[in-house]
């Protein structure tokens, strides 16, 4: 079947005021045409791409695009507008719109296809060819001839798509490409070592069009300037990466990427230029001249030696104050999850085989015995209600060693936000400020405290401009050293201390808090787990109750034990609360979202709170508002009942860590069905009508 038929076409009749208008008028002429049974949900899809980035390209050219299970073949939706609509370009509206769908499982031949028409629309005889067609048809033979090239290679040779787009396209272009490199040799030959060379990695999320118009546009730009650039495109089809001489030889390197550089740490040590693929297709020439600039100014941020495969890297340029520090905190708190998670549900192992007072006998236990020496009923309290020896004796196994993974919830919070700001070099000096305030009872605040100092003196310590004979030893000797002394001596000399009468002091008020303090504080627990779906602000819900769970168990303080339930119960009502809105009125979700209602089910259940995340994207104004809702009365029931939750994680599935668990179900439940019932009403009657001059409907405008 044909990528693009007359079918497919529209020339000069789509009339539009808003970029999702003309997606949705594109998704029903597919749907016309016979290539989707559900342009609704065709349409949400391109939309919620279209909500993370602006697809309006240099030109008048936009291409808004996704993948979906709304179609089953790759298929090409073109519309020459009546009229320019703002599809979000810097240098004005669109009037020729590509809509690009691209099945879920597309293979490298279909992507491939895609792939060779995006690099084609960076070229202006294309571009206007089309503005001139006089009937679909010429459209068609325009577009059939500009992929044509990339079929026999998609068909015949899989692995060389990425090699197409990636590397042919720029050796056409007079760049170097990493397997036409003779070629761009002899040129550079002539030239002598007067060319300079560069590299780029260009990758967006979708993999399908900036991906390798970013590559193109970078390719025509260092063209333009005699400069020989290789480009990588990691993108849906495949990649085909640059070759180690390639990088050895390039003065600097330029990410155009939305999404991490895979296997980053091959380009340690070069200068780096990190934005996104956005800015490779709008501002090409501009990334190309502050790569040679990097080049030449000692001062320029490398990409770091000290980075492995599959870490996070450099910033983007110009990152915001905030959105960096988001970034480091989140780094933290993702990487102390997994102790959380081990720890916490080892505790409540602990307590579902050894009972509720495993606590008074698990050292003596677990340090005194073995499988083959058991305790016996003698070393057992009178009380104790375990299952047995065997039991007690797991259970107290369990326990202790989910204790000593507990322990290393501060300083892997501190190591890691030291990392996020410093990558390897502060981890040390983050670990050792998190343990020193761990000593000193300064619990996640401390940690917080110290990851960042660390993290600060790490950095500032690399950015040094150090001899060459010094500058091996900075990474593993001078930086931890350094970083060490000056972030856990001002934790143990400073700032431990009043931190830690803080957190005394907070925990003293987390401990007698009753009554209407206690729903007080769950509505807000419940509105702050729905507020983003697992991102931030969720985060520091959830790590404020986790971290108050070890001390809790040990103190027999039943105050943030009731808060890890809440958070808990409140985390698990987006999901389930969306899934039962689509059993409930299935027509007002696309095919999609029923489909992922399916899941959310069992992602609720687990406490998954990302399981929301496809309704909240395509639908963000209505959607977190009923899942906020529906968390705030969450969290109230469950403080209100009491209920209390020994493991950090699990849902449903760690029920024999949760006393009143009926109780939690019902909580959950109420939330759940609160979520559900107001997000329908939301999508029946809160519709908005997009003001005339607007750029994008309300909803877009949130979503940003």
């Amino acid at each position: 079947m044909s990528i693009i038929t007359t079918d497919l076409v529209s020339l000069d009749s789509l009339s539009a005021q808003q970029p999702r208008e003309v997606i949705q008028a594109l998704a029903q002429l597919i749907a016309d045409a016979g290539r989707t049974q559900d342009p609704d949900a065709l349409a949400e899809d391109a939309w919620a791409r279209e909500q993370t980035s602006s697809t309006g390209m240099p030109g008048g050219l936009a291409i808004p695009h996704c993948r979906t299970s709304a179609v089953t073949e790759a298929t090409l939706g073109f519309a020459r507008l009546a009229g320019p609509v703002d599809f979000g370009a810097k240098d004005g509206p669109a009037d020729l719109v590509f809509f690009i769908a691209a099945p879920e499982g597309a293979d490298k031949a279909h992507l491939a296809i895609l792939s060779a028409l995006a690099q084609s629309l960076m070229k202006k005889d294309f571009t206007e060819s089309l503005r001139r067609a006089g009937s679909a048809q010429q459209v068609v033979d325009l577009v059939s001839a500009a992929v044509a090239p990339a079929e026999p290679t998609a068909a015949n040779q899989p692995a060389e798509p990425e090699s197409q787009t990636g590397q042919d396209a720029h050796t056409r272009a007079g760049t170097s490409g990493h397997q036409d490199a003779p070629d761009d040799g002899g040129n550079a030959g002539d030239a002598g070592s007067a060319v300079r060379k560069l590299v780029a990695v260009t990758a967006c999320p979708t993999g399908i069009a900036h991906t390798y118009m970013a590559a193109d546009a970078l390719a025509q730009a260092a063209q333009e300037r005699g400069v020989a650039l290789q480009v990588e495109t990691q993108g849906s089809a495949g990649s085909t990466p640059l070759s180690p001489a390639a990088i050895a030889e390039a003065e600097a390197v330029i990410f155009a990427v939305d999404v991490d550089v895979r296997e980053k740490h091959r380009f340690a040590g070069k200068p780096v230029v990190a934005v996104r693929v956005k800015r490779g297709i709008d501002e090409p020439g501009t990334l190309i001249d502050q790569a040679l600039a990097a080049a030449s100014d000692p001062a320029a941020p490398l990409v770091s030696a000290d980075e492995g495969p599959g870490e996070g890297g450099q910033a983007e340029e110009g990152e915001s104050f905030g959105r960096k520090t988001q970034r480091v905190l989140m780094t933290g708190v993702s990487y102390m999850i997994p102790f959380v998670a081990a720890g916490g549900l080892l505790i409540a192992l602990g307590f579902l085989l050894g009972g509720y007072n495993i606590t008074d006998v698990a050292d003596d236990i677990a340090y005194g015995n073995t499988l083959w020496n058991l305790p016996t009923t003698a070393d057992l309290p009178a009380d104790f209600h375990g299952w047995g020896a065997l039991g007690a004796y797991l259970g107290a196994v369990f326990f202790t060693i989910g204790g000593a993974a507990m322990g290393f919830l501060v300083p892997a919070l501190a190591g890691y936000i030291a990392f996020g700001m410093a990558d390897r070099p502060g981890i040390a000096p983050g670990f050792t400020a998190g343990a020193v305030a761990l000593s000193m009872d300064a619990g996640f605040i401390g940690g917080i405290v110290g990851g960042v100092l660390a993290g600060a003196v790490a950095y500032w310590l690399r950015r040094l401009d150090v001899p060459r004979w010094l500058a091996g030893l900075m990474p593993v000797v001078i930086i931890p050293l350094l970083g060490t002394i000056v972030a856990a001596g001002l934790m143990m000399l400073v700032l431990g201390g009043p931190i830690a009468q803080l957190t005394a002091a907070l925990e003293g008020w987390l401990a007698g808090m009753t009554g209407s303090a206690a729903v007080v504080l769950g509505i807000v627990l419940g509105l702050m787990m729905c507020f983003d779906l697992g991102g931030p602000v969720n985060k520091v819900a959830y790590s404020f109750a986790v971290a108050g769970v070890s001390a809790a168990v040990a103190a027999d303080n039943t105050g943030p034990l009731m808060i890890m339930a809440t958070v808990m119960a409140a985390g698990m009502v987006p999901p389930l609360g969306l899934a039962l809105a689509t059993f409930l009125d299935r027509s007002l979700f696309t095919v999609a979202e029923r489909e992922n209602g399916k899941t959310a089910v069992l992602l609720g259940a687990a406490f998954i709170s990302e399981g929301a995340i496809p309704f909240a994207a395509a639908d963000p104004l209505r959607v977190l508002p009923a899942s906020m809702l529906g968390g705030a009365v969450t969290g109230a029931l469950s403080m209100a009942f009491g209920v209390t939750s020994y493991a950090p994680h699990g849902g449903v599935f760690v029920g024999f860590a949760i006393d009143n668990f009926g109780l939690f179900l019902l909580a959950v439940i109420a939330g759940s069905a609160v979520t559900a019932l107001s997000v329908i009403a939301l999508k029946r009657w809160a519709r908005k009508t997009p003001r005339p001059g607007r750029a994008a409907p309300a909803e877009t405008v949130a979503a940003a």
